[in-house]
């Protein structure tokens, strides 16, 4: 039997496993620069209108449209990367947008009234901020909890399998592979 041709077979489901992995990566890159892209674009425009604005409310304005944008930005990064830790900094710089709006908001106050009002959008930030990172720590461990759920299902599943001889053993142990996503 001549084994070159599957050989040859093999290598090229290889490669165009390959090429399709890159091909997706890039897919993804292009969809997230095109949304960088398209974010700039709505900030140029926004930025504009803050223009026809004046004294604090112009501020206000232009800490919104930042806020936006740079919130808008993290969310299509998070999207891109997927990961729990970009996610949880999406969450953050919507905080941290939110409090610089809610900081030059406070601008319109003087005083006591001021000083009470920097000092909720403080606190308003520091819950934002550490109930991203908690969502972030919870989300991890319920990824670790599914994990070890499927581990303890699967040793179950193997040892009904050991009850079982020859190919039916052999069709068990496949089957619990599969479900539990085992190789």
């Amino acid at each position: 039997m001549n084994r070159k041709p599957i050989i040859a077979a093999l290598f090229a489901a290889g490669a165009l496993a390959a090429s399709s992995a890159l091909a997706a990566d890039s897919t993804a890159k292009q969809v997230y620069k095109s949304a960088k892209d398209r974010i700039d674009a709505e900030y140029k425009v926004e930025i504009k209108r803050c223009d026809s604005l004046s004294g604090n409310a112009k501020d206000i304005c232009k800490a919104e449209v930042k806020g936006k944008q740079k919130a808008a930005k993290a969310n299509a990064y998070a999207a891109f990367k997927g990961t729990d830790k970009a996610a949880t900094d999406a969450l953050i710089a919507r905080a941290d947008a939110e409090y610089a709006v809610a900081k030059e908001k406070c601008d319109d106050f003087a005083g006591n009234a001021k000083d009470v009002c920097v000092k909720e959008a403080k606190a308003t930030f520091t819950k934002a901020k550490v109930d991203a990172k908690a969502n972030g720590k919870v989300s991890v461990v319920r990824k670790d909890a599914a994990q070890e759920k499927r581990d303890a299902n699967f040793a179950v599943a193997k040892e009904r399998c050991d009850a079982l001889a020859g190919d039916a053993k052999a069709q068990c142990l496949n089957d619990a592979k599969a479900r539990f996503g085992k190789s």
